[in-house]
């Protein structure tokens, strides 16, 4: 499955059959000789990304996919990874050429609606078999569209190309909303507590703390930065008590016990949960740790890929205070990055996410939608370290 590292863009796949100018598509939008064009049909393997800024929008991911109709067991596996692709784009490309429109199309429109993937249709290669008018009417009839009809070689297209790509992609793809902006105010202080253990990266903060920073200061807030173990003489050092101190997750038991009842406290983990869109999934599945049974199977998602170390908050830290909480020898699958879980969804009795910094609001949602739609609790790793600490309505209280 596609792994997108940091890259916080909205993605946009080209999808199509074999030699139907996915690459050359590429190439034509970047302007760029990035993707391996070639006559022999299955030239790309993997899905293939090409970032770029698109014009009204900011910087897109392109990805350029293998051909949906490829044959034999390896082929079998490309199209394998194109379909698990789709999922995770904001919007697709369908393509198709030579006036062939039939089952690989409407599969790939069906998944498209079936993920709610926006998509927009497009007949390439009209340099070599113009489009039938009959075929184009039949198919906007029928899906309710308009077919953009495109030869690589005319670049006077390009401009009105990417206008349709702008029009069919979600605003809410790249308008990223406030992480805070709705619950603080100009010079409000927030502390934010940074552990810097064996876990955190070197010389960097973390993307969660860079960018609940980043809101901080867009808002004109007065952001005050320092360790756990500075944390008393920080708040003893502030002429008024802040608005609200934030705290890398692992640390709450400590942070907790440190800032008075009075001043309202969360996460990193937290504050991301609510802006990537399924906090009250979250809140809802949480609980459900007090209900586990012996035996129970727990998925922990991570979005990103790093090395474990003794400190690690999703493979060590919540599988051993979960454990500790219920009293329950539990099973736990750790999975990284966007990769597909070791067992059937009913299998689990709980699935807990990471803060998904490095990931999408729709790459969250649709790697979350198999357990919601199978009725699976889900939660985060913040919201079930509050809970685990027994601060779960504490760590809420800013955004009630």
């Amino acid at each position: 499955m596609m792994k997108k590292g940091n890259e916080l863009k909205p993605h946009i796949g080209i999808f199509g059959r074999r030699n139907n100018g996915k690459s050359s598509l590429v190439n034509y939008l970047t302007e760029q000789q990035i993707a391996i064009v070639s006559p022999t049909a299955g030239t790309t393997t993997d899905p293939v990304k090409k970032s770029m800024e698109l014009i009204g929008v900011g910087p897109v991911i392109w990805v350029d996919t293998a051909g949906i109709d490829d044959e034999g067991s390896l082929g079998s596996m490309r199209v394998d990874k194109s379909l698990d692709v789709l999922p995770q784009c904001d919007l697709a490309l369908v393509l198709f050429a030579h006036n062939s429109f039939g089952n690989y199309e409407e599969m790939l429109l069906q998944q498209c609606q079936s993920h709610n993937v926006p998509y927009l249709l497009i007949y390439t290669q009209t340099d070599l078999e113009a489009p039938n008018p009959s075929l184009i009417t039949t198919i906007e009839e029928r899906y309710q569209t308009k077919v953009f009809c495109l030869s690589v070689y005319d670049n006077t297209l390009r401009e009105p190309l990417n206008q349709r790509i702008r029009e069919a992609l979600p605003e809410s793809s790249y308008r990223h909303k406030s992480l805070l902006g709705d619950v603080i105010e100009e010079n409000d202080v927030v502390v934010m507590v940074t552990p810097i253990d064996s876990s955190a990266p070197e010389g960097r903060l973390i993307l969660p703390q860079v960018q609940v920073l980043r809101d901080l200061l867009d808002h004109h807030a007065q952001a005050v930065v320092c360790q756990p173990s500075e944390l008393q003489s920080t708040l003893n050092n502030l002429q008024h008590s802040p608005r609200l101190v934030i705290t890398d997750s692992q640390a709450f038991a400590e942070v907790n016990s440190i800032v008075p009842p009075k001043v309202m406290l969360t996460s990193f983990s937290v504050v991301l949960a609510r802006a990537k869109g399924l906090f009250e999934e979250y809140v809802k599945g949480t609980p459900t740790i007090s209900q586990l049974q012996e035996g129970d199977r727990i998925a922990l998602l991570e979005s990103c890929t790093h090395n474990v170390t003794c400190e690690d908050i999703g493979r060590v830290k919540i599988p051993n205070l979960l454990q500790k909480k219920t009293g329950k020898n539990l099973v736990f699958d750790v999975v990284a990055g966007l990769g597909n879980l070791p067992h059937p969804i009913n299998d689990y009795r709980m699935v807990i996410q990471c803060g998904g910094c490095v990931v999408t609001p729709k790459q969250l949602a649709s790697r979350l939608a198999p357990a919601i739609a199978a009725g699976i609790p889900v939660s985060n790793y913040g919201l079930t370290l509050a809970y685990l600490n027994g601060i779960f309505q504490r760590s809420m209280e800013i955004f009630l």
